[in-house]
C-alpha cells in the first residue's frame, strides 16, 4: 500500500458516472460486518467457503454518513458477486493456502471485490487515515496473490462469455442497475428555510440553468417537476456534487426520490385547514419533514407512530429542528397497537401508510435500506433480482394488517398507501383484500 497527502482518498475516473473510492480501513471492517450478516448461506453439502459464526459479529460503527454509505455499498456489491468472488478464491488457490480464520472470510471477500474493481492496482490512502492490522494483513495477502486472482477472474469471464463481470449478474439485476444509473436526481425545496426564488437564484450563482423538460437535462441544468411544484430535477451524474452543496447541507434542498414527494403531496391534497395527520411508521424522516413543510400553514399536527426509543426520538427531533419543522409529535406505540378511539387522534383525518416492503421497485437498494430503514436481509433478494414467495407473503400480511387497522379509524377520511414495490401482492392485492374485509362492530368509512 502506498500513501499520499490529500484532502480525501477519492480517485475519479474519466466517466462522469463512475468513481473509484480508496476506502479507508474502517470501511472494509464495517462492510465485512454487514456482509457477514447478509451473505447467502448455503446448504451444508454445498459449502465450499466458510464464513465462521455470526454469534460474535459486532455491529458496525460509522464515523459519518459517507462512511456508512460506503460500507453498505461495498457489502452489497460483494453480495451481488458472492458466488464469483468465492470461485476466484478457490480457483486461484488463495482460500486453501492462506492461514486466515473463517471469521475473516467476509473481510477477504469485500476486499477482493474492491481489489478486482481497481483492476488489482494498489490502494492509496491519505496520511490521516487510521491503519487497522486486520485490513493490512488481508491486503498484503491479496496483493501477493494478485496474478493468480486476476487469472482466476479471467477464467470465470471466459466461462460465462462475459466482457465484464456485470454480465455474470442476473439480467433483472443488470437492467435495474442500468435504469438506476440514468435516473435523474430529485430534490424538494424546504420552503420553511428558503423560498423557491431564493433557491433558483442560488442555483444560478452556482452555474445552473433552468430548462423546461427533463428530456433536455444535460450538464449544469435543472427543471421543475410537473406533478410537485416544489420538486426540482437534476441530471443523474450530479448527485455527489449536489450532496455537497451548502443548500443541501443546510436542509434548504432535500435530495429524495420522487415517490416520497408524491406521497407527501397526496397527503396535502386531501387535507383541510385544521385536520391532523397520522404517519403509521417513523420512516422515512425526510418524508415526514416534507409533509410538515407542506402543511406548515394548516394548523395541523403530524402524529408519527412507533418511535419506541429515546435515542431514535432525539435523532428525529434534532433533524426536524434543523429543518424548522414544528408540527410533528411522536408516539411510542406501534400503529397497529393504537386504539382508533385514542383521544389524541380524534382530529386526524388522513393516514399515511408507507409499510415495510420488498423495495423491488427502487433504483438504489442501499439508499432504500439506509433512508427508509428497511430490513437489511432484503438486500439478499435485491442482489438476485427477485423476491421469494414466502417473503412476499409475509410482507403482504403485515401491509394488510396496517391497512385494515387504518380503516378502523372512523373519523379518518382518507388513507394514502405507498410502497416501493413492483409486485401486485404488495399493492393492488393488498388494497383489494382490505376493501373486502368487513369491519364487524366498527363504523368505518365506505372506502373506495
Amino acid at each position: 500500500m502506498s500513501e499520499f497527502s490529500s484532502k480525501d482518498s477519492l480517485l475519479r475516473c474519466s466517466s462522469s458516472t463512475t468513481e473509484i473510492v480508496n476506502y479507508p480501513d474502517e470501511v472494509f471492517i464495517n462492510a465485512a460486518k454487514i456482509f457477514q450478516g447478509i451473505h447467502r448461506k448455503k446448504p451444508p453439502d454445498r459449502i465450499l467457503v466458510n464464513y465462521g459464526s455470526d454469534i460474535e459479529n459486532s455491529a458496525p460503527e460509522f464515523k459519518d454518513e459517507r462512511s456508512q454509505r460506503w460500507s453498505y455499498e461495498l457489502a452489497f456489491s460483494a453480495l451481488k458477486y458472492q458466488d464469483l468472488l468465492e470461485t476466484i478464491l478457490l480457483v486461484s488457490g488463495f482460500y486453501h493456502s492462506q492461514p486466515l480464520p473463517d471469521e475473516m472470510t467476509s473481510l477477504v471477500v469485500v476486499m477482493l471485490y474492491d481489489f478486482q474493481y481497481r483492476k488489482f492496482q494498489p490502494r492509496y490512502l491519505s496520511n490521516k487515515d487510521e491503519v487497522l492490522e486486520e485490513v493490512q494483513e488481508v491486503e498484503t495477502l491479496l496483493e501477493s496473490y494478485k496474478t493468480k486472482l486476476a487469472a482466476a477472474l479471467a477464467k470465470c469471464r471466459i466461462k460465462y462469455a462475459a466482457p465484464t463481470i456485470e454480465y455474470i449478474l442476473p439480467e433483472t439485476v443488470r437492467k435495474q442497475e442500468q435504469r438506476a444509473s440514468t435516473l435523474p436526481v430529485y430534490a424538494w425545496i424546504n420552503t420553511t428555510k428558503a423560498s423557491i426564488t431564493e433557491v433558483f437564484n442560488t442555483l444560478k450563482r452556482e452555474g445552473f440553468t433552468q430548462i423546461d423538460s427533463p428530456s433536455e437535462l444535460d450538464g449544469y441544468t435543472y427543471c421543475m417537476d410537473h406533478h410537485c411544484q416544489d420538486l426540482l430535477i437534476f441530471p443523474a451524474h450530479f448527485k455527489e456534487e449536489l450532496a455537497n452543496m451548502e443548500m443541501v447541507v443546510n436542509y434548504q434542498l432535500i435530495l429524495q426520490d420522487k415517490s416520497h414527494s408524491l406521497a407527501a403531496h397526496s397527503v396535502k391534497a386531501l387535507l383541510n385547514m385544521d385536520d391532523d395527520i397520522i404517519v403509521a411508521s417513523p420512516y422515512p424522516d425526510y418524508t415526514i419533514a416534507h409533509i410538515s413543510v407542506l402543511t406548515s400553514q394548516y394548523s395541523s399536527n403530524i402524529y408519527v407512530c412507533g418511535v419506541k426509543s429515546e435515542s431514535r426520538e432525539e435523532e428525529m427531533l434534532d433533524l426536524f429542528r434543523s429543518m424548522e419543522c414544528r408540527n410533528i409529535k411522536m408516539l411510542k406505540e406501534s400503529f397497529t397497537d393504537i386504539d382508533p378511539t385514542d383521544p389524541r387522534l380524534q382530529k386526524a383525518k388522513i393516514i399515511l401508510l408507507m409499510p415495510l416492503c420488498s423495495g423491488s421497485g427502487i433504483g438504489d437498494p442501499v439508499e432504500f435500506i439506509l433512508n427508509d430503514h428497511g430490513d437489511t436481509s432484503l438486500l439478499q433478494d435485491l442482489s438476485q433480482g427477485y423476491v421469494s414467495a414466502d417473503r412476499l407473503n409475509d410482507l403482504a400480511k403485515h401491509q394488510l394488517s396496517e391497512l385494515n387497522h387504518a380503516m378502523k379509524f372512523s373519523k379518518v377520511q382518507a388513507i394514502v398507501y405507498c410502497t416501493c414495490s413492483i409486485y401486485p401482492e404488495e399493492n393492488e392485492n393488498v388494497i383489494s383484500q382490505a376493501l373486502q374485509t368487513k369491519l364487524e362492530g366498527i363504523k368505518g368509512q365506505p372506502y373506495r
